[in-house]
This record gives C-alpha cells, structure tokens and sequence, in this order.
C-alpha cells in the first residue's frame, strides 16, 4: 500500500500566499529563492485558480506570484563540474512520478487549467540543468505544450554556455527565470 505524504510548507492566508508561495518581492535580491525541499515528499500547490499562465502556447510564461523560480542550494558555480555539468547530473536528482503526478495535477488546478495532463510538461522553471530547485512548487508549473519544446533549446543553450564558462551559473538563472521567452530570442536559436 502506498501512502502519500503532502508537505504543509506553505499556508494560504487571505488569499494571499505566503511561506513556499511567497511573491516575487519576498525572493533574495540576487536571485530565485534557495529551496530546502524534499524531492521525495509530495508538495503542496497554490489554491484552485489562484495562478495566471501569461502567454499562450507553447511560449507561454508562468505566474510570478506562483512560479517565481526557486535554485537547489548544493549546486553552486564552485561546483558545477560535478553537478550540472556532469553527464547524468538531472536523472540523479529528477522526483519520482510518484511525486510529481499529484503535484502536476494540483499545479493544473491552481493555473486553472482543464485540459488533459499529457497536453503540459510539469516543467522546472530554472531548469534542473541550471540548479533548478528540485520539487520545489515555486519553481514547478504545468508548461503548455510537449516535449521537447522551445524553452528545453534554451535551457540545454544555457547550461553549455555555462558550462563553457561563458555565462555564470547565477546569471543564467536570473535570465531564464525573469522571461524565458526574452532569453529565447537571444540565446535560443
């Protein structure tokens, strides 16, 4: 028998979010909020129709009341050599579906979206490949569209220009945090 477990790291006060849903403006002034969260415990979402995907399709943007981004904390340009930049780095680290089956489906809820879950990605905001929180609800959100799609080129662009030293790993969080779309232009194609 399996048992799920749902994190209450969040509380919902008026509407307003607070704790893992904080806004923007509560993030560090350097960047996306350092996660703490297990990637083994299923975490709680924002209420049903509480986050408003910008965009349409396939370049759509998350909610940055929602989805603001958050990073794992263990992975730092110090040592990007023997995370992000290691071959195999993601798999070690991605959720099981387990995880990440329920908090999709809550996360569709809360983007008030109704369409089938194979029509979104469950997709990392700061991607895993850039030090991406791991299952962390403020870097998690129902992405339209499959897989792959214009954000992943962008993603796989940035980790090698990280990796190639060309970019810090701090700025190409911030850049594919702030507006993936804006940095798709630039450095996607």
């Amino acid at each position: 028998m399996a048992v799920l477990v749902v994190a209450g790291s969040a509380s919902f006060a008026g509407g307003g979010l607070v704790g893992a849903h904080a806004p923007p403006a509560a993030r560090a002034a350097s960047g996306p909020a350092r996660s703490t969260v297990s990637a083994h415990v299923v975490q709680r979402q924002p209420p049903a129709d509480s986050c408003h995907a910008r965009g349409h399709g396939l370049y759509s943007l998350s909610d940055p009341r929602c989805t603001p981004g958050a990073v794992d904390p263990a992975v730092t340009q110090a040592d990007i050599g023997q995370t992000i930049c290691r071959s195999g780095y993601t798999e070690s680290v991605r959720p099981p579906e387990s995880v990440t089956e329920p908090e999709k489906r809550a996360s569709l809820r809360a983007y008030g979206d109704r369409e089938p879950l194979s029509d979104y990605e469950y997709d990392h905001l700061v991607p895993l490949e850039l030090g991406g929180a791991v299952n962390d609800p403020r870097n998690l959100w129902p992405e339209p569209g499959a897989t792959p799609n214009p954000k992943d080129a962008l993603e796989d662009r940035l980790n090698a220009r990280v990796c190639d030293h060309q970019m810090t790993l701090a700025s190409a969080q911030l850049t594919i945090a702030g507006n993936w779309v804006t940095a798709y232009r630039r450095y996607g194609h």
